[in-house]
């Protein structure tokens, strides 16, 4: 990756933090964009919002850093973010790392600490793109290919899951070869990964065998 495209958003109420932390990446490469508190940056923070590395503080006045994680959760944004936090925050913090957060830095932030954990949470990107491309694909999906895929990630034999959806091998065969089409997959284990880097597990989902 090239630092110089990389992307990183401050979020803190404290605006000494902000312009220190925003000298420090910028002297680093990175694009920075910073957020005096999390209703700043949730205004900013869209679907399309370029992917970057989020430093967010945990305490904030009125949407505090839990508040702002949860939003993007919900909002289905992928950035990674490092949590940033004083000393009474440990217990937010730890909240925050349980729902998905990637490093947590205690205030002073080391500047060299704070840019391995910049870099390290940016290394998630080249995932976060190919979920969001594996989402993309499986929703292109008829329901019958889905059920297809269901049956493949449960590590079941065309045979087994035509018998499952009550219709012919030869059929199961061609939705095969379509949902591979559909998923730009080389492979049946690089389609049955796909589907489980979104979610899809074994068992979740399949037709009931018809009697």
């Amino acid at each position: 990756m090239q630092l110089e495209r990389a992307m990183s958003y401050v979020i803190d109420d404290q605006a000494a933090v902000r312009r220190s932390l925003a000298l420090l990446l910028g002297s680093a490469g990175y694009a920075v964009e910073t957020f005096d508190g999390g209703e700043a940056f949730l205004r900013r923070a869209s679907p399309d919002l370029p992917f970057g590395c989020v430093l967010l503080d945990v305490r904030m006045p009125g949407t505090d850093g839990v508040a702002v994680q949860r939003e993007m959760v919900a909002r289905g944004l992928r950035h990674p973010i490092v949590v940033i936090t004083a000393d009474g925050d440990v217990p937010l913090a730890v909240r925050m790392m349980k729902a998905g957060a990637c490093d947590v830095l205690q205030k002073p932030c080391n500047g060299d600490v704070l840019l391995r954990a910049a870099a390290a949470a940016l290394a998630l990107r080249d995932e976060a793109e190919e979920a969001r491309a594996a989402e993309r694909r499986i929703a292109t999906l008829s329901p019958r290919e889905a059920e297809v895929l269901h049956g493949l990630v449960a590590g079941r034999q065309n045979k087994v899951i035509a018998l499952d959806l009550g219709i012919s091998p030869r059929t199961i065969e061609i939705h095969r070869a379509n949902l591979m089409t559909k998923l730009q997959a080389r492979s049946l284990s690089e389609a049955v990964c796909m589907a489980l880097s979104v979610g899809i597990r074994p068992g979740e989902g399949e037709p009931r065998r018809r009697a």
